[in-house]
């Protein structure tokens, strides 16, 4: 039977771009959440997002090399090497063809979108620069990675919203398990905290309007309003165990399985009762030959929006019965915000980093009691815990619901 394990992690976040500050931030329930610095505009009410304020692209690239890459490439890129570099891999000792790229988004390079097209309607679209194209379709940060590492194997972007990140991780775990690949980059970037992407979520009363940084991204809280948008990368490197074995790779943990479903409800709206979001759940336990009271931890999507965080809390009460109040759970996104189609690839790493180091993180800044949020949402202050299996929930726009199974180590 394949196994497929995680040997490497490279992510830039709100909370921290290196193992050691990102565990220490989630243990000390750290908010990742500053005022906006990358735009101005006094008529957008927005006032706060999960930036990443240490990322500088100075560090990684020339300026030819940067002005042609919208920002969402390049974070996704810098993670990826810095996942290769983790997992101490050696990619030309594969076989060219067995290596593969998964790295999804949700937006894409909407900050070049956003540049370019005012260009064109203040100049002439004759104006529109050269590398438009390259630089806001979702596939590029891939490609970058792919052409960068010299990767000549499947290289693709899954795109599903807010659950692009674990469909990518999926499809890297089924390639390897299926036999086609041996070595898979997966994870997601994004990079969407512009005056179009702040002002659409905004219009459809997605995003928090709160005044107080510790009032915005509230996870099941009662008085959430909506989220906080965030922006970053992660990226892991999938591998095949026995190879991982047979080179003495570094190994964080193993991915057991997974699920994608579909609420075929709305375009934006979870199905209600949550009966899909489930069935994701139960069956990436139940399909990777485990039982549900094995589960000690749920990295719930948890976006801080009203509708999200009931049908969640629905679907894990449908999915695990008497055993949901029992399983830990948080939401991370309380402390990152959320990083949209990049979400399910932080996360993931999160899960991992919590599973190493037998602890589950907070939900942060949490207050009021919501009586149809009625789980153990870990709140506020992080806690001990061995955990055996962990999922880690993505739910996106379209109605998608991915979820990822993980654990440590067994021989």
């Amino acid at each position: 039977m394949t196994r497929v394990v995680v040997t490497g992690i490279g992510f830039i976040s709100p909370i921290g771009s290196d193992e050691k500050t990102l565990t220490k931030n989630l243990r000390d329930g750290f908010c990742g959440l500053s005022p906006i610095s990358s735009y101005e505009d006094p008529n957008l009410e927005i006032k706060f997002a999960g930036q990443c304020l240490d990322f500088n692209e100075k560090d990684y690239f020339s300026i030819k090399e940067a002005k042609r890459m919208d920002r969402v490439n390049q974070l996704g890129l810098v993670a990826a090497r810095k996942a290769v570099k983790d997992s101490n891999i050696d990619l030309s000792t594969l076989e060219e063809d067995r290596v593969g790229i998964s790295i999804a988004t949700g937006i894409g390079g909407i900050e070049t979108f956003e540049r370019e097209c005012e260009k064109a309607v203040l100049k002439d679209f004759s104006k529109v620069s050269p590398f438009f194209i390259p630089m806001v379709i979702s596939n590029m940060t891939s490609a970058y990675v792919a052409i960068d590492l010299n990767i000549h194997g499947n290289v693709t972007c899954p795109v599903t919203a807010c659950a692009s990140s674990n469909s990518a991780i999926l499809d890297g775990y089924r390639s390897i398990k299926d036999g086609y690949n041996d070595l898979v980059l997966c994870g997601g970037a994004e990079a969407s905290i512009t005056r179009i992407g702040m002002g659409g979520f905004s219009s459809m009363k997605a995003l928090s309007k709160s005044k107080d940084i510790n009032r915005a991204s509230i996870p099941f809280d009662l008085e959430r309003s909506g989220f906080v948008m965030g922006e970053g990368a992660g990226v892991l490197v999938l591998e095949n165990y026995d190879y991982a074995k047979k080179r003495n790779a570094k190994i964080y943990g193993e991915i057991i399985g997974g699920y994608f479903t579909n609420d075929a409800n709305h375009i934006t709206a979870p199905e209600p009762s949550g009966k899909y979001a489930a069935m994701a759940m139960e069956k990436t336990i139940l399909g990777s030959g485990y039982t549900l009271d094995q589960v000690d931890y749920i990295n719930a999507h948890g976006t801080s929006t009203p509708m999200n965080d009931k049908t969640e809390t629905q679907a894990i009460k449908k999915a695990f019965g008497d055993l949901a109040k029992s399983i830990s759970i948080s939401s991370t996104k309380s402390m990152t915000g959320h990083l949209l189609g990049a979400s399910g690839a932080i996360e993931a790493i999160i899960t991992l980093m919590a599973i190493k180091n037998s602890f589950i993180p907070p939900t942060i800044n949490y207050e009021k009691e919501d009586p149809e949020c009625d789980l153990d949402i870990t709140p506020n202050k992080a806690k001990n815990k061995k955990i055996r299996i962990a999922l880690s929930n993505s739910l996106g726009f379209g109605g998608h619901n991915v979820t990822i199974g993980m654990k440590g180590l067994e021989d």
